[in-house]
């Protein structure tokens, strides 16, 4: 990154620690242990302000102090990103928890960056209402996490990504501007698409302090199915027909494993009535294959990937494929971890995210990490590590930073040209 950096390391001296105890409390200001380390490196201090302003004040006195923040929601994805080059400071979010207005007959809800998902999604549900969001771990994840890391499951083939739901977003700056941009309205044309630049933007622009969402009901009733089938190839043609079918289905994924026939889970919502034909249309696309009603918790897949045994064996990445790709690629892992002798196992959506896990040698790892990346990125693909054992050699999380690049170090420079929040975590070590 070409932002400035202080000519000399920050440290934080006993006097700044007393600045942000005397306006945020003894009791939110502590020592970093073992559990707050980003990616193998050691902050020295954590933060928790009680508001937006608070955390934009810690934010602003960090900055001018060359010190580097981290911003934190619930810490489940501490290990995703590359190593920062610095990290002095966490600026924890935990205490801006709060859902501030849910318009329920505008179907819009305005909430705190520090909300964990599952208490959002609570609070929404007495209203019959939902954000069509199943990310990873929701009992922890915050609403500020999720937007920065961009994570989405499996509903986003029928309700759209992250940036098709958040209509507002409210940022701290490194210079401790509360900047906010959309509105509380579903359809919005302000200039600067602030929301959209910050999903997925790791937190390196700004702090996200709250958010503004669009909503959806809560569906009457919920139906699961899993058909097996024997090959890719069955599974392929059989993802396609139901994609080109009449078939309301909300999800469909894919679930491959080194030496299993392929499955294939698709969820419906409904009426009863309108469920139990859509049952009927599935069994008659499935042909001979089994079809079977599945527990709802089949769409926790992703998730369960991360459920390894031995740490130090294995390692996990998310990549991007075109849907009509699918047969290929798993047949392109398959034949990068045979060759190596790796156990593997993936969930692939219909919409071509999917995510991998690889067990076995550390170093194997790494070689069929990079293979996969460099087959993917030659087919206008992707592929992101977002875990890797201690022993596996080091590999960059993100791969090839593409045309938008310069256009993101732009953006970088222009809202954080101090390089003061999470520097060197992102894409090209932004």
């Amino acid at each position: 990154m070409d932002a400035a950096t202080p000519s000399q390391p920050a440290t934080l001296h006993s006097s700044f620690r007393y600045k942000l105890i005397s306006f945020i409390g003894p009791e939110h200001v502590r020592a970093t242990s073992a559990v707050d380390a980003i990616v193998g490196v050691q902050p020295k201090v954590l933060v928790a302000p009680g508001n937006e302003r608070e955390l934009a004040e810690v934010l602003r006195l960090s900055n001018e102090a060359g010190l580097a923040v981290i911003p934190s929601g619930g810490g489940t994805k501490r290990c995703w990103g590359n190593p920062p080059s610095r990290a002095d400071l966490v600026l924890s979010t935990a205490r801006l928890n709060e859902t501030t207005e849910h318009a329920w007959a505008d179907l819009t809800v305005t909430v705190e960056a520090g909300c964990t998902i599952q208490k959002l999604q609570e609070a929404l549900a007495e209203h019959g209402q939902r954000l069509a969001l199943d990310p990873l771990w929701p009992e922890k994840a915050t609403v500020g996490g999720v937007l920065s890391a961009n994570d989405s499951g499996a509903l986003r083939l029928r309700f759209g990504a992250l940036r098709d739901l958040i209509i507002g977003v409210t940022l701290a700056l490194p210079d401790g501007t509360l900047a906010s941009s959309g509105g509380k309205v579903v359809k919005n044309v302000a200039g600067y698409d602030l929301p959209k630049l910050a999903t997925g933007a790791f937190g390196t622009l700004g702090v996200i302090t709250r958010a503004v969402f669009r909503l959806h009901p809560l569906p009457r009733h919920t139906r699961s199915f899993t058909v097996a089938t024997s090959t890719g190839e069955e599974t392929r043609r059989f993802v396609q027909a139901v994609q080109n079918s009449k078939l309301a289905h909300t999800a469909l994924q894919g679930r491959f494993e080194s030496g299993i026939s392929p499955l294939v889970d698709v969820l419906f919502e409904g009426t009863e009535a309108g469920l139990s034909a859509q049952e009927a249309h599935l069994k008659i696309l499935a042909e001979t294959s089994a079809v079977t009603e599945a527990s709802p918790e089949v769409w926790k897949a992703r998730q369960g990937l991360w459920s390894f045994t031995k740490p130090e064996s294995a390692a996990l990445a998310k990549f991007s494929i075109l849907p009509a790709e699918i047969e290929k690629s798993m047949e392109t892992i398959a034949k990068s971890a045979g060759t190596r002798r790796l156990q593997w196992k993936a969930v692939v959506q219909a919409t071509g995210i999917g995510w991998l896990r690889l067990e076995g040698d550390a170093k194997d790892l790494r070689v069929s990490l990079q293979e996969l990346r460099e087959l993917f990125e030659r087919s206008a693909g992707s592929l992101i590590v977002f875990y890797r054992p201690a022993a596996m050699p080091a590999i960059d999380t993100w791969g090839g930073a593409g045309d938008a690049f310069p256009l993101m170090k732009a953006v970088k420079q222009q809202l954080d040209p101090r390089n003061t929040l999470n520097p060197g975590r992102f894409v090209g070590g932004i």
